[in-house]
């Protein structure tokens, strides 16, 4: 098996539920984190993780995500003739980011669950092992997220699933999981148990939409039976390797979790990041000062 993590799928099919009514016409995706939008975060930290290509999963009406990433030489021509050349720097940024990925793309005509969404790119990602990244988790950390997995993905060269130590009230939202620790901040996980109450959670460690997967993850998946709801839950997926003695580990990442997929989750990760920023974050924070 190849060791090095060079693919990453993105999955932005999702029709933004908790973003309504602004995801009809607006991807959540490209919603604002300070001055540049979700996915933006989410690209920067494949491509300082070492990916060199992208698959993203998109829906029929999510192809403006792609479009943000293309050339943009229209607005570029008019700003030079403007003289704004000042204003180019943002762009070029975008430019700088894309410059040695590859992208592709595969459609997910309708919102069947996560793990039917990543199940879209197996053909793309044939026999190798992949990074995915799902929009609504940013991580602020030194050693971007995806490369703290792919490092530890080296030894192991088993799935590796994101994790975080959450507050006890806030375990009953999330997919929590049974473990057994190996090392420092290594799990091997012998269960997943989802929005289980605080006194029947099995741990206080919270799955993060960030994973390595193996080509024997999408084999599950190509096997997986749809929910009652007709979704395949990656999770769900995940489960079932463990019950039929496969080994899945879980690392809880360095760095803040900056949870993008609900209102109030997406309005503290932008304060977050706003208050940081070198440019506005001073600023902000008098402002701050003045209100409260």
């Amino acid at each position: 098996m190849n060791e090095t993590i060079r693919k990453a799928i993105i999955p932005v099919g999702g029709i933004g539920t908790r973003f309504l009514p602004l995801s009809k016409v607006f991807p959540k995706e490209l919603w604002p984190l300070v001055d540049i939008p979700v996915i933006q975060y989410i690209l920067e930290e494949a491509k300082q993780s070492g990916i060199k290509e992208i698959i993203f999963v998109i829906s029929p009406e999510k192809k403006v995500v792609l479009n943000y990433f293309k050339e943009s030489t229209k607005i570029e021509k008019i700003l030079k003739d403007r003289k704004k050349n000042h204003f180019l720097q943002p762009l070029k940024k975008i430019e700088e980011l894309v410059s040695d990925i590859s992208f592709s793309s595969v459609l997910q005509r309708k919102p069947l669950g996560d793990g039917h969404a990543v199940l879209q790119a197996a053909k793309i990602v044939r026999s190798e092992p992949c990074g995915v990244l799902f929009g609504d988790d940013i991580v602020d950390s030194k050693v971007p997220c995806l490369l703290q997995l792919s490092k530890i993905f080296k030894t192991c060269q088993k799935p590796i699933i994101s994790l975080k130590k959450i507050a006890k009230e806030k375990i009953p939202f999330y997919g929590i999981v049974e473990v057994e620790k190996i090392a420092n901040r290594l799990y091997k996980i012998k269960k997943i148990v989802e929005k289980p109450s605080p006194e029947k959670a099995p741990s206080d460690l919270s799955i993060v939409g960030k994973y390595i997967l193996t080509p024997e993850v999408f084999d599950y998946l190509k096997r997986a039976k749809p929910t009652q709801r007709k979704e395949i839950i990656l999770a769900e997926t995940f489960d079932k390797m463990i019950r039929d003695g496969k080994i899945i580990y879980g690392y809880e990442f360095e760095g803040e979790w900056l949870e993008c997929g609900n209102k109030l989750g997406w309005l503290k990760s932008h304060l977050y990041l706003s208050l940081k920023h070198p440019q506005f974050g001073p600023e902000l924070k008098k402002y701050l000062k003045e209100l409260i």
